[in-house]
Formats: C-alpha cells, sequence, structure tokens
C-alpha cells in the first residue's frame, strides 16, 4: 500500500496536534514591476498586504490564462498599471501555509516587467495597506519573502545588462 502525502505530512507532524484535511495546490504569478526615477534609477513597485507585509503584485492564475498572462492581469487590477512590458521570466518560488485545516502549496511564476505611461498613476486597492514605489535597495530591504528579494536581485543584473 503506498503512503499519500497527506500521510507522510501527518507523520512528520509527529506528536503535534494535526487537522489537516486536504493538501492543495495554488498556482500563481506576479512581477517585480520596475521603473527608472528622474536620476535613471531604478525603482520597484511594492504592495503591502493587510498583514503590513511589503511584497510584489501577484495573484491566482485563472483557467484558460498563463502565467505571463495572470501576472499582466494582476498588475493591472492591484495596481492600476495598464501599459507594462513583459520582459521575460525570472524564476518560480513556493511557499506553504495552512489555511484552516488544508495543506497550501503555491508555486508562483515571477516575470521582470517595465511599467510605461503615467507610473505614478498607481492604485490601491481596499484588501491593501499600501502601494509604492521605492528606491531599489529600500524595496530589498522591504520584501518580506526572501525567495522574492532573490529574483529582485535578478532582476536589477538583468536590467543592467540589457540595459532596460
Amino acid at each position: 500500500m503506498q503512503t499519500s502525502r497527506l500521510d507522510k505530512f501527518k507523520k512528520y507532524l509527529g506528536g503535534r496536534k494535526s487537522s489537516i484535511q486536504e493538501i492543495v495546490r495554488e498556482p500563481t504569478s506576479g512581477g517585480v514591476v520596475f521603473r527608472r526615477d528622474e536620476k535613471g534609477e531604478i525603482e520597484i513597485l511594492l504592495i503591502q498586504d493587510a498583514k503590513d507585509r511589503w511584497t510584489i503584485p501577484k495573484g491566482h492564475i485563472e483557467e484558460g490564462e498563463t502565467a505571463s498572462q495572470t501576472a499582466r492581469r494582476e498588475i493591472g487590477e492591484e495596481a492600476g498599471l495598464h501599459d507594462v512590458d513583459m520582459l521575460g521570466w525570472l524564476g518560480k518560488i513556493h511557499f506553504r501555509y495552512r489555511r484552516m485545516d488544508r495543506l497550501v502549496l503555491m508555486t508562483t511564476q515571477i516575470y521582470l516587467v517595465r511599467a510605461k505611461g503615467d507610473t505614478n498613476a498607481i492604485q490601491k486597492e481596499e484588501w491593501m495597506n499600501g502601494i509604492k514605489w521605492f528606491p531599489f535597495n529600500e524595496a530589498l530591504d522591504l520584501i518580506e519573502y526572501e525567495d522574492i528579494g532573490k529574483l529582485m536581485l535578478l532582476a536589477r543584473k538583468r536590467i543592467r545588462q540589457e540595459n532596460l
């Protein structure tokens, strides 16, 4: 008899109380959105979630959407930026967390995205505590998730190498 992932996870928890009943996979996508300030320095757009964590715009991939299409849509919905260039895939990151009786395994595809047009016309959604452009190093210091920070460093390298 083959052991299921759920059984293995329950065994991993050992003596701890476990009420995990289901493992759920959630594919998401988002972008490291950048612009250049008047001095030509890189600025990164971050959103502050309801728990005051600074992160990048991202969201769930809907049926029939590619990860790239989702990143573009989410940046439009979450920040009001619709005039963007999708400059390529940076990588993917994995999160896992507990939601009631479910273990959620989230995989997020991250893209490098250049904001164009009126980049000051960003808008905050109701669920957000904030949205703001930050100088690159400040954004890197503020980002809550280490894996996103690593992809931001990769983004900066690509921006500089390709003179974007």
